[in-house]
């Protein structure tokens, strides 16, 4: 039995060097897998220089992606991209770095066919605006209370006005008797003030006899009221009194130059009508306006005729006419400047851009002057030719002259080389 045993040690320690040495070959091919790589990069530089799609891709690329899976395959790391390729019994590798580059592919060429063809107008300064959306209309009719009054809007509810035609409409204070100036007719429902108030029935013979009567009291109060500013002493002019068609309230209309206290006229007014009472103080014009009369024209105002509104007039509108600034001369009836100087104010405004003011220095056919006088309309021009007091003075239309400057002003529309030639030749002469 010993010497079996001795006879299997040898075996079993030449079994455990073999299995030894081939570990350490192992460990050896494990540990000096540098040089086999080495060998398997020369191998692959060499296929790819054999290799045109290999030479499309860049070069970092490449290098950047040896660089990753190498290092991956160095520190044992698992592999995403598949399982390793043997070259050689001696040479192992991965496919991360033998990974295949795609060929270059030339972009393709972009089919336009597919687009649709723009319009035109799009490219347009003036392209065409998207419509506005459209208004609710709502019917209407327009009623005046006064000959030289303005209009006001009712609702018409079923009945169809005619112009002239004479109505019994309800109001802010209280139900009144008007006239049609302006037939049914649609008006859009932004332009309105709402609510609209209805048209309460047309008017009959009962309602005209009414009117009529209101009138004749009308006269009466105005004439008892004037007795009681008499009495008491204010200072106050009386210009109308109205009352409303269902006589619930009268209304006085005055004019003073301050505040004047009529708390105890009131009273007194009160006592005698057995009526709602109120005086209401109204401007210069408006008087004008309801008493009427004639201008300076020897037309009737303008104001209690057709003209329904009052509009701003400045002296500016005098000047640009050439018109006298003469308080006495540009002044209406009442003492304020005449509405009609601003009927023709801005055909004035347009011609006189394009005709020379007095003093500008003007170019003609004859010589260089300035313009003595000017007519805004015609477009005519006096010019004269010198600055000498026997200097020729010549007419002119204003589409024969240029104007070069203005005398005392250093600036004008000419070049300043021209302006100044032209001034020496005018002091010159």
């Amino acid at each position: 039995m010993a010497e079996n045993i001795s006879d299997e040690s040898p075996r079993r320690e030449e079994q455990r060097g073999n299995s030894g040495n081939s570990g350490n070959k192992n460990r050896k091919r494990r540990r000096g897998g540098a040089p086999h790589r080495d060998e398997g990069r020369q191998e692959a530089a060499r296929t790819a220089e054999s290799s045109p799609a290999k030479d499309a891709r860049p070069q970092g690329q490449g290098q950047q992606s040896q660089r990753g899976h190498g290092g991956k395959n160095r520190r044992g790391g698992r592999q995403q991209s598949g399982p390793a390729r043997t070259l050689s019994p001696n040479v192992i590798t991965t496919d991360a770095e033998e990974e295949a580059v795609p060929a270059y592919v030339p972009p393709a060429v972009e089919d336009k066919s597919r687009y649709l063809e723009i319009p035109g107008h799009w490219f347009e300064d003036d392209a065409p605006s998207i419509p506005p959306e459209p208004q609710a209309m709502v019917d209407i009719v327009g009623v005046r209370f006064k000959d030289s009054g303005k209009v006001y809007y009712f609702a018409p509810m079923d009945y169809v006005c005619r112009e002239g035609q004479d109505v019994i409409v309800e109001t802010a204070r209280g139900i009144e008797y008007g006239t049609v100036s302006i037939p049914n007719r649609k008006e859009p429902e932004s332009s309105l003030v709402a609510p609209l108030r209805p048209v309460v029935r047309l008017a009959t013979d009962a309602d005209r006899e009414r009117h009529m009567k209101n009138a004749e009291r009308e006269a009466e109060a105005l004439a008892v009221c004037a007795k009681k500013i008499e009495e008491r002493g204010l200072g106050m002019k009386l210009v109308e009194a109205e009352y409303t068609f269902d006589n619930s309230k009268l209304t006085f209309y005055f004019s003073a130059e301050g505040r004047v206290d009529f708390r105890e006229l009131v009273k007194d007014l009160a006592s005698v009508f057995r009526t709602r009472i109120e005086l209401r103080q109204i401007g210069i014009r408006d008087e004008a306006k309801l008493l009427g009369g004639l201008g300076i024209c020897g037309r009737p105002f303008c104001c209690s005729t057709f003209l329904y509104d009052f509009n701003q007039v400045s002296i500016k509108m005098a000047k640009e006419q050439s018109l006298s600034l003469n308080s006495s001369k540009i002044s209406g009836t009442c003492g304020r400047l005449m509405c009609c100087l601003r009927y023709e104010c801005e055909a004035y405004e347009e011609e006189g851009k394009r005709t020379p003011r007095v003093d500008s220095i003007v170019r003609t056919k004859d010589g260089t002057g300035y313009v003595i006088e000017s007519q805004t309309l015609t477009g005519q021009l006096k010019v004269k030719l010198g600055d000498a007091d026997d200097a020729a003075i010549k007419q002119y239309s204003r589409d024969e002259v240029t104007v070069i400057g203005r005398r005392g002003n250093k600036s004008g529309s000419a070049p300043a080389q021209d302006r100044d030639a032209d001034l020496a030749g005018i002091a010159g002469s």
